[in-house]
């Protein structure tokens, strides 16, 4: 069995996150995602509203094989990928990330130990270019590591952030967000 593992801000999830994951359910067994704090961001919305609106993409993809797992959210990388190897000790994992953090990945709390447990799949994020010096210290760190072949949609969660363009999301997220009055205008 081949397992996903899909952490994510979920800042809010958009269009590209859905995009992502039915992309990864048609290559993997199972794709298991969660939305999560992460230790590089400022401010971010409040975890509990971030994993109730990936729980309505997930649940609108409509793929069994696509499964969120909130209780896999740790700030820590390392710590919810010790969470699945209880679950599925013997089970290849392959922790997907985006081209966009490269550069930190090696700063990640206990990179090392991490990336030793894992394979490494990176996806292009539009408009981010991959320094060969990123990839070539990722990659002493994590050996069985690829770019995958994907070109997501040009959409994320800060320009949502920045534009309130709800073409990007899910139209039950958009709702949820204005019921809950999330990311209202300063």
């Amino acid at each position: 069995m081949t397992i996903a593992l899909f952490g994510t801000s979920a800042d809010p999830p958009t269009a590209a996150h859905g995009d992502i994951l039915q992309w990864l359910s048609d290559r993997y067994d199972r794709v298991l995602v969660w939305a999560a704090d992460n230790p590089f961001k400022g401010q971010q919305t409040p975890l509990p509203y971030r994993q109730t609106m990936l729980n309505l993409l997930v649940r609108s993809l409509n793929r069994p094989n696509v499964e969120h797992h909130p209780e896999l959210s740790y700030p820590y990388t390392i710590h919810s990928v010790e969470q699945v190897k209880q679950q599925w000790p013997c089970e290849p994992l392959t922790l997907v990330v985006g081209s966009d953090v490269l550069a930190k990945l090696p700063q990640w709390y206990q990179a090392a130990q991490l990336l030793k447990q894992v394979k490494l799949l990176v996806l292009q994020r539009p408009g981010v270019i991959i320094d060969p010096k990123d990839w070539q210290a990722v990659r002493q760190l994590c050996p069985e590591m690829e770019l995958a072949n994907y070109r997501g949609p040009a959409v994320s969660s800060t320009t949502y952030r920045q534009q309130r363009d709800e073409q990007q999301l899910l139209p039950a997220i958009a709702q949820y967000i204005q019921q809950q009055g999330l990311y209202a205008q300063p």
